[in-house]
């Protein structure tokens, strides 16, 4: 089954996601280290600007072999990162993951991203289901999800490890669908 190509770019009312560039390094490393920002996530902060760097570089060459699809969040009119989303791609569907920088929340911003790459991700004719899932005391990631209309499948025991909140201790997640109907 051929990876379906994403849009390098997309525009939503208020948001334009697009392929990370070089340049986006520092915002990355500047907001990427805030403890709020990254208490929920599944890496560590990136230790020093070079290491942010390395992270981008990444991104493109993952792109590039179809591994996984990282946008850059920036409000229109500015091109500042102010957080990312992404898909990996696995034959017939698609993990959705998303973080919005801590100056930005509250402002609608992840579910116009998310929602941007799940309706990209549904009009493909190869992907049928996309999925999430988020820390089970991430509330407003899970609110994200149902804003999205991504249907709660259940609780995953000891799923994951979050390094910034109990190293090496796998935490229960909670898991978000979308299907295509058949």
């Amino acid at each position: 089954m051929q990876t379906p190509t994403p849009p390098v770019q997309m525009v939503t009312k208020r948001l334009v996601l697009r392929k990370p560039r070089p340049s986006d390094a520092a915002a990355k490393y500047e907001h990427g280290c805030h403890p709020d920002v990254i208490r929920f996530m599944d890496w560590m902060p990136h230790a020093t600007l070079e290491d942010a760097a390395r992270y981008v570089e990444r991104a493109s060459w993952q792109w590039e072999s179809g591994e996984h699809y990282s946008w850059v969040i920036t409000e229109r009119g500015q091109d500042m990162a102010i957080g990312s989303v992404g898909c990996s791609m696995n034959g017939h569907a698609a993990e959705l993951g998303f973080v919005i920088y801590r100056g930005y929340w509250g402002f609608g911003y992840a579910t116009e991203a998310a929602g941007a790459i799940l309706g990209w991700a549904a009009t493909t004719d190869t992907v049928h289901r996309v999925w999430a899932t988020c820390d089970a005391e991430n509330l407003a990631s899970a609110r994200v999800l149902e804003k999205l209309g991504m249907q709660r499948e259940g609780l995953l025991r000891r799923y994951a490890v979050r390094p910034n909140l109990a190293p090496g201790v796998p935490r229960d997640a909670i898991m978000y669908s979308w299907v295509r109907s058949a």
